[in-house]
C-alpha cells in the first residue's frame, strides 16, 4: 500500500510535466517563440533611440500618469541606472515586468469579476488562491523551465502566473465594495448590465484595482533575481553574476538599479488614481 503521507506534491506533478514536455513539445516551443518575439520587439523599440531620448520619453509618459514628481523620479532614477552601467539590463527588466503585469491584469481582472458574482466560485477558488500565494516562486519557475527551456520566456510566464492570484483577490474585493445604491441607481434609470459595469462598477472599483496592479508590480520585482538564475537576463542576471563571481561592485550596482526601478514603478502606480475615481469611492 502506498504511503500517502510521504507522497510529495512534486512527485505527483513531475510525471505530468514530463509527459507534457515529451508529447507537446512543439506547442510549448511555439508559445516560447511568440513570447520571445514579443519581448525582443519591445526591447528593440525601447533601445532603438539613444538612452537619454528613451529616458525623456518614459519621463513624459510618467508625467501624464503620475504627475511631475513621478516624472522627476523616473528621469533621475533611469539616469542613475545609465550612469552605473545598468541601462541595457534595466530595459530588459522593465519590459519583463510591464508585460507580466499586463498579462496578469488581462487574466486576473476578468476571473475576479466572474468570481465576485458567484459565491460557489469564490468558495472553490479560495483554497486554490491561498495555495498559489503561499507556494515559493521556485514552484512556478521550475515547471516553466522544463516546458519552455532556459531564457526570458519561462521567467515571464512564471511571473505572470505568480501575479495572477493577488490580482484576482483584489478584483473580488473591489467588486464587493461597490455600494449597492449605485447599482440600483443605474438599474432604475434603465441602464443595461453592460453599461452598469463599464460606467458604474468599474470606475467605482478602480482605486482597489490599481492597488492590485501595484501588487502585481511588486510580485514581478520579487521574481527578478530568481529569473536571472535561469538565463532570463536583465538585472537579475547581473545580481546572479555578481554573486557567482564574487564581484561585489557588480552585485551592488545591479541591486541598486532594482531598488530604483521598484521606487519608480511603485510611485507611478500609487499616484495614478484619477481624482474622479477617488470621488466615487
Amino acid at each position: 500500500m502506498i504511503d500517502l503521507i510521504h507522497v510529495s506534491p512534486g512527485a505527483a506533478v513531475a510525471p505530468v510535466v514530463s509527459w507534457l514536455n515529451m508529447n507537446h513539445h512543439s506547442f510549448f516551443a511555439s508559445v516560447s517563440d511568440v513570447f520571445g518575439t514579443l519581448i525582443s520587439a519591445v526591447v528593440y523599440v525601447l533601445s532603438f533611440a539613444p538612452p537619454l531620448v528613451t529616458i525623456g520619453a518614459l519621463s513624459v509618459l510618467v508625467l501624464c500618469i503620475a504627475g511631475w514628481r513621478g516624472a522627476l523620479l523616473c528621469a533621475g532614477g533611469l539616469a542613475l541606472c545609465l550612469l552605473i552601467g545598468m541601462w541595457a539590463a534595466t530595459l530588459q527588466t522593465i519590459v519583463v515586468i510591464l508585460l507580466s503585469v499586463i498579462f496578469s491584469v488581462l487574466v486576473g481582472v476578468p476571473l475576479g469579476v466572474l468570481m465576485s458574482r458567484s459565491e460557489r466560485l469564490k468558495i472553490i477558488a479560495r483554497p486554490i488562491l491561498d495555495m498559489m500565494q503561499t507556494m515559493p516562486p521556485w514552484v512556478y519557475l521550475v515547471p516553466a523551465v522544463i516546458l519552455f527551456g532556459l531564457g526570458v520566456v519561462p521567467a515571464l510566464l512564471s511571473t505572470i502566473v505568480y501575479g495572477i492570484p493577488p490580482m484576482i483577490r483584489l478584483t473580488i474585493l473591489a467588486m464587493s465594495q461597490i455600494p449597492e445604491n449605485r447599482i440600483e441607481l443605474g438599474t432604475s434609470i434603465g441602464a443595461t448590465k453592460k453599461t452598469i459595469f463599464w460606467k458604474i462598477q468599474l470606475p467605482s472599483a478602480m482605486p482597489t484595482l490599481l492597488v492590485g496592479i501595484n501588487q502585481c508590480v511588486l510580485f514581478s520585482l520579487a521574481m527578478v533575481v530568481l529569473a536571472g538564475l535561469v538565463g532570463a537576463g536583465g538585472l537579475g542576471a547581473e545580481v546572479t553574476r555578481g554573486l557567482s563571481r564574487m564581484e561585489f561592485g557588480l552585485g551592488m550596482r545591479a541591486s541598486l538599479a532594482i531598488v530604483i526601478l521598484a521606487l519608480v514603478l511603485d510611485r507611478v502606480f500609487r499616484s495614478s488614481i484619477p481624482k474622479r475615481f477617488l470621488a466615487l469611492s
